[in-house]
């Protein structure tokens, strides 16, 4: 057996430091200000007892450091944890010359044992068994036997959450939602451990803050105020969250000081990780469009910000439709692939204009000429305004250059609609 015992710098990131232990063993347990690692089970996995402690400690970012110790027993680590916390010098008979103020079953007993010049754990254990259960409980000879490894250690194990709740108590009364951001960070690096434990990516997460006044200028204030943030891809790095957390928390007010900060995942999907390429050119630093995007909806407006979504339509002016970004789905696949034309032009038009007509030859800027067999359209029919029945053509004018223009064609050639005049309309251009 082998232990563990570590105490983060900061009290909020104990439940972290939890979460990221459990990536090394199994057995992790939280016992009063410490956190217990028994890793005699996983450390080959890992390379080595020596290779574990430098993935747990070393690379334990975004989580600040924390003070540890390790020794054959978890009492034995959790007291020496507590003689560095307190400044002390190690000592060097182990575990008889520690100290009982470190043993948490002796605590109660310290004075009590100090007047009778019995002062560490060997002294108490040279003590008659008897005499001790009698004066001062079984519980004392209990935990002794355990810290020399003569009696089987047991903790409630720690387990992952289904869903991140964390919840802070802001340093000072935020005024305004910015003043909310430093302490949205802690938060949002806890859920970075979280997810990183878990395997898993945020979709979207609720922010939440508690207001300090229950009334103001007469009006009855909610006991709190929310924040829903979403992204289109799963995130696990939070250098994207913090960005978009930071321009939503901008744009958000406050309806009085708030005094506590609250972030919940609504959200998770499995995180597949981040796909690297062999080619430096493939490698590109910088914000990726998808998060641009997101941060741009999240400042000028979800309406603001539009992207286009591929319809099946044969009409060139319904293949696509302009949709808020923050509102288009995300795309969990491969993206559809539609037959492409290479005949189609650059530039549509947004309405289809009507040409002239002259000795049965469309004008623009001049006669065109004709320069492609036909490409006949034959759509909309489920509709209620008509087939569109369109014959389309590249066609050339000697000033604007090439054009795509096409001929409706009517729904039935009777006589009367064969002796009227074809009607041409221009649609596109080509650069």
């Amino acid at each position: 057996m082998h232990w563990i015992a570590l105490s983060p710098s900061h009290e909020p990131e104990m439940d972290a430091w939890g979460w990221r232990a459990l990536q090394f063993t199994p057995r992790v347990a939280r016992v009063e200000e410490a956190l217990l690692l028994e890793v005699s089970g996983s450390e080959r996995l890992w390379g080595g007892r020596g290779r574990l402690l430098r993935l747990l400690f070393k690379d334990s970012e975004p989580l600040e450091a924390a003070h540890w110790a390790e020794e054959k027993t978890s009492l034995t680590a959790l007291g020496l944890l507590r003689l560095k916390l307190a400044g002390q010098a190690a000592v060097q008979e182990l575990p008889g010359g520690l100290p009982l103020a470190v043993l948490s079953a002796a605590s109660e007993h310290v004075q009590t044992l100090a007047r009778t010049g019995c002062r560490t754990w060997g002294q108490l254990r040279c003590l008659p068994r008897g005499g001790v259960a009698r004066r001062f409980g079984a519980a004392l000879l209990d935990a002794l036997d355990a810290a020399y490894g003569q009696r089987p250690e047991s903790y409630p194990w720690l387990t992952l959450p289904e869903v991140f709740d964390q919840k802070l108590e802001l340093p000072a009364l935020a005024t305004s939602t910015p003043q909310l951001m430093w302490s949205a960070q802690r938060l949002l690096s806890l859920l970075q451990v979280w997810l990183q434990a878990r395997h898993r990516g945020v979709l979207a997460l609720e922010l939440e803050w508690t207001l300090d006044l229950k009334r103001l200028n007469g009006k009855l204030l909610p006991p709190r105020e929310r924040l829903e943030i979403r992204t289109a891809r799963p995130a696990q790095d939070t250098a994207h969250l913090r960005r978009l957390v930071g321009e939503h928390l901008a744009r958000a007010t406050l309806a009085a000081p708030a005094s506590h900060l609250r972030l919940r995942s609504l959200d998770t999907a499995p995180w597949a990780g981040a796909s690297q390429s062999l080619l430096p050119e493939d490698r590109v630093k910088g914000e990726r469009l998808h998060e641009l995007v997101e941060r741009l909806s999240a400042r000028l407006g979800p309406h603001s910000v539009v992207v286009p979504r591929a319809q099946a339509d044969h009409r060139p002016e319904r293949m696509q439709q302009w949709s808020s970004a923050k509102d288009a789905a995300p795309t969990t696949g491969a993206a559809p692939q539609w037959p492409a034309d290479d005949l189609y032009p650059t530039w549509l038009l947004p309405c289809p204009i009507l040409l002239e007509v002259r000795q049965d030859r469309p004008h623009y800027h001049g006669p065109l000429r004709l320069l492609t067999r036909v490409q006949r359209i034959e759509a909309a029919w489920w509709e209620n305004q008509g087939l569109a029945l369109r014959d389309y053509f590249i066609a050339r004018s000697d000033e604007a250059g090439l054009l795509w223009i096409y001929c409706e064609r009517p729904a039935a050639l009777s006589d009367a609609q064969a002796a009227a005049p074809a009607r041409w309309f221009l649609q596109g251009l080509y650069a």
